[in-house]
């Protein structure tokens, strides 16, 4: 896809204030206009790729749409990305952070452009063939086990969030969030968020957690490559680490629902079962992943609220890009699986 064409910018992008900031704070990084395009893919987030022609780069900001602002927190997730930057995990170099909403209407930052790949769908990865599918997969767990070994402390993130009673706080969040989007009837949502906050397991040691580790979150070298850079940190904190790995096995889930909204990857051949994924982290990291069903479960809840929101936004016309027409048709089936993967965990 090439950048629109120079007066078609999309909708939160102004690139002659993006120029102007980028002249004024890192002088000489531009050579001309700038075009841009938004990124497909991003859910909440907006992402956008901007160019002079010659050079690259990646603008992120928030919604246009009404959020909770701790949600979509630009100085957090620059924060993180400048802490990893230069440790085993992969992320895009971060080169200016923005808050000044006059210049693009909310707060931003750029930083680097990364060449890869997003898996979104089963049919691209399929592509690869399962050998470099399973291999890339597993890999991915791999950057999983080095984010969680990084030592907050060394980075400077010793701060950067809460990790006593993590899970008890992470489901009053997302209990609230519900309510913020809750726009229609949702049978057994309910249900599922009391169930979870009466079977709350003990947390292992904190560490640094993404929030929406996934396939489709990172990009990929050349056919299948490894992982080249992790994206969207913008649910990043200090927390369980198993609430990365319940993710990542919900993800991994087939839901043979074919052409969908949300990441359909697990369904290509030689993609490894959530079971896999659980057994290779756990070895690799030493940490017990037992209580795995309860954090899968966790995951199911919260995507279902996530997309809630998505598909309440939608209904009030405040969302950029395609797909999300069937979004709201997606959230009682994540809600059925938390259920059921809860039963099964009992």
């Amino acid at each position: 896809m090439s950048p629109a064409p120079a007066g078609a910018a999309p909708r939160g992008l102004d690139p002659e204030r993006l120029r102007a900031r980028l002249d004024r704070d890192l002088p000489g990084l531009t050579a001309g206009p700038l075009r841009g395009r938004l990124i497909e893919g991003g859910r909440s987030n907006l992402t956008y790729e901007v160019t002079d022609g010659a050079s690259r780069w990646v603008v992120r900001r928030p919604p246009l749409g009404h959020v909770l602002a701790t949600a979509h927190d630009m100085r957090r997730e620059h924060r993180v990305i400048a802490a990893l930057h230069g440790t085993a995990v992969p992320v895009p170099e971060p080169l200016l952070l923005c808050e000044d909403e006059s210049v693009l209407g909310a707060p931003f930052y750029v930083m680097e452009f990364v060449e890869g790949v997003p898996y979104r769908s089963a049919e691209r990865l399929a592509a690869l063939g399962p050998e470099r599918t399973r291999s890339l997969v597993l890999g991915l767990v791999d950057t999983l086990v080095d984010l969680h070994a990084v030592d907050p402390r060394a980075v400077g993130l010793e701060d950067f969030g809460r990790p006593e009673g993590f899970l008890e706080r992470q489901l009053r969040r997302w209990g609230k969030q519900l309510e913020a989007s809750r726009g229609r009837e949702l049978p057994g949502i309910d249900e599922l968020r009391g169930a979870l906050a009466r079977t709350l397991p003990g947390s292992p040691a904190a560490t640094v957690v993404h929030g929406d580790f996934r396939l489709d979150n990172v990009l990929v070298g050349e056919d299948g490559g490894g992982v080249r850079a992790v994206l969207d940190w913008e649910m990043s904190t200090l927390g369980d680490p198993l609430t990365d790995l319940g993710l990542l096995a919900m993800y991994s889930t087939d839901l043979g629902l074919g052409d969908s909204p949300v990441s359909t990857v697990s369904s290509a051949p030689g993609h490894p079962s959530p079971a896999e994924l659980v057994e290779r982290y756990a070895a690799r990291s030493g940490r017990d992943a037992g209580a795995i069903g309860w954090y899968t479960a966790f995951a199911w809840f919260k995507l279902a609220v996530i997309l809630e929101g998505i598909h309440r936004r939608y209904t009030l016309g405040q969302t950029v890009g395609g797909g999300f027409d069937r979004i709201g048709e997606l959230v009682p089936v994540f809600v059925e699986h938390g259920l059921t993967t809860l039963d099964e965990e009992g």
